[in-house]
């Protein structure tokens, strides 16, 4: 009974580790991806949600850069995009892990690392929902405040201290005009967007590690240049499958609309073109692939040396 009890105790402690070495460095790893990526993330939403302000990606970004500068224009809403990505890559790992941990037992799998990689993309595809619910409100006020300006342009009621608003102030002004609901605008359209990418994104990072991996050579052991190729996969397919929801969830958050998603989806149709569903694809493929081969290299590596570290001590 007592050896059974410890076995337990050891296996919950085991599996807390685990989970909180994931934490850690998924959240390292959403670190890296934005600073290596956030400039054409900002290009990225301004050319969703502002289509007819610009000619291209190059336009976009030589205005920005023009008129905000490199801190408050390419790199504007920084601080949020580092909470949301902190917050949605270490919940993302930490729930993948978890997947996959329930998955395996359910399939009757020994080790998780016996997983399959469609098993994988599974377990990614429900880690997602979790991730999408703390990922909404710091998407929400990175959106905004990379937008700003083209919103303000728009109107010409607001004053010069609502044009210097930061991530703090907007999260305080949303919440005294919408209450906590209003953090979670796009929630519905962030979740229809998450749950099918991250199926491919861990699906096709699974998939190619795989491939990458020589004969007899476990897909955790293919080094640091084949992650970093298979991460970038990874990335591209997510962005390649979710981008039409992505435009739309950019639209809904940016502009505060309270139109169900697929009714914004056949506005911007009808109105604009379906190419419009595909504004600003080129520069979030071009910062995927840093941006995604550098964080699960991040988070990888970061798994390795935390998990040499604790058998050490």
């Amino acid at each position: 009974m007592t050896f059974e009890y410890t076995e337990k105790q050891n296996q919950r402690l085991n599996n807390l580790k685990v989970g909180l070495i994931d934490f850690i460095a998924g959240s390292l790893g959403g670190v890296a991806l934005v600073y290596v990526g956030q400039p054409l993330d900002t290009i990225k939403v301004k050319m969703q949600t502002f289509p007819s302000l610009y000619k291209g990606m190059s336009n976009c970004f030589l205005q920005t850069l023009k008129t905000d500068g490199v801190m408050r224009g390419l790199y504007a809403g920084t601080v949020p995009a580092v909470v949301a990505n902190v917050a949605e890559n270490s919940v993302l790992f930490a729930a993948y892990g978890g997947c996959q941990k329930i998955i395996s037992n359910f399939l009757g799998v020994e080790k998780v690392e016996d997983l399959t990689s469609i098993q994988n993309a599974w377990a990614g595809f429900f880690a997602a929902f979790f991730s999408s619910l703390t990922l909404c409100p710091t998407e929400l006020i990175k959106c905004k405040l990379q937008a700003m300006r083209e919103v303000q342009s728009e109107t010409t009621s607001l004053t010069t201290v609502r044009k210097q608003i930061g991530p703090w102030g907007l999260t305080n002004q949303i919440l005294k005009e919408q209450g906590l609901r209003g953090l979670f605008t796009g929630l519905s359209s962030t979740i229809a967007r998450e749950m099918p990418g991250y199926f491919f994104f861990f699906g096709g990072y699974e998939i190619t590690r795989e491939l990458l991996a020589k004969p007899n050579e476990s897909r955790d052991n293919i080094g640091w240049q084949k992650t970093m190729i298979a991460g970038a996969v990874g990335g591209t397919i997510l962005w390649l499958v979710i981008f039409p929801a992505d435009v739309i969830k950019s639209r809904i958050q940016v502009k505060n609309l309270k139109t169900p998603a697929l009714v914004v989806m056949k506005d911007i149709v009808r109105s604009e073109g379906i190419g419009s569903l595909y504004n600003g694809l080129k520069p979030t493929l071009i910062r995927t692939i840093p941006a995604t081969a550098t964080l699960f290299v991040t988070y990888e590596y970061t798994k390795k040396y935390m998990h040499t570290f604790l058998e050490k001590y």
